[in-house]
């Protein structure tokens, strides 16, 4: 039998997602620290810290792409490995 693809059916769309380095309390970077691209993201580029009780980690993306968007709310206790924000890369 031979099947018939939809239209749409085919595109192929990359997305990511980035995840916590470790459990903590997640901050997102703020509007005015992000720079004047904020929907873009840079590989190694910080999206938020993890508050830890001894210190801060800060959490980058290891993509390049547009920030879609956060998936941890600011002040939100996390989970290593939990996921906080997705982009679509290019």
């Amino acid at each position: 039998m031979h099947s018939h693809l939809c239209r749409g059916e085919d595109l192929h769309v990359d997305e990511r997602v980035i995840i916590a380095p470790s459990a903590g309390r997640f901050r997102p970077v703020s509007p005015e620290d992000a720079g004047p691209d904020a929907g873009r993201l840079a590989a190694g580029q910080q999206i938020g810290v993890l508050e830890l009780p001894d210190r801060s980690r800060p959490v980058r993306s290891p993509f390049a792409g547009r920030l879609m968007g956060m998936l941890a709310h600011t002040g939100e206790r996390v989970r290593e490995g939990q996921p906080l924000a997705w982009l679509r890369v290019a």
